[in-house]
């Protein structure tokens, strides 16, 4: 099973540290989103128009008292089934 695959509500991790690119609205340029490693559940998936072939998956990360926030979007190559963890 690969990433793509998965589907609402399923868990995920964040494959490398995910940081506010300037689309969050309300949010900062260059903050830290989540950390590598970090676990959020799948919310929501969809395409971006255009590129309708490229799903994106709304993500809601915890944080380090394990409450969700707000939905990310992230591409497939910024999640992963299984911790992987920075050294």
């Amino acid at each position: 099973m690969k990433v793509e695959d998965l589907d609402i509500g399923d868990v995920v991790y964040a494959a490398k540290t995910i940081i506010d690119d300037g689309s969050i609205p309300e949010g900062a340029e260059g903050e830290i989103l989540a950390e590598a490693g970090t676990r959020g559940v799948i919310t929501l998936i969809g395409h971006v128009e255009e590129e309708p072939n490229r799903s994106v998956f709304l993500v809601r990360f915890e944080d380090k008292d394990m409450n969700l926030g707000n939905p990310i979007g992230c591409w497939v190559e910024d999640l992963a089934m299984e911790p992987k963890w920075v050294n």
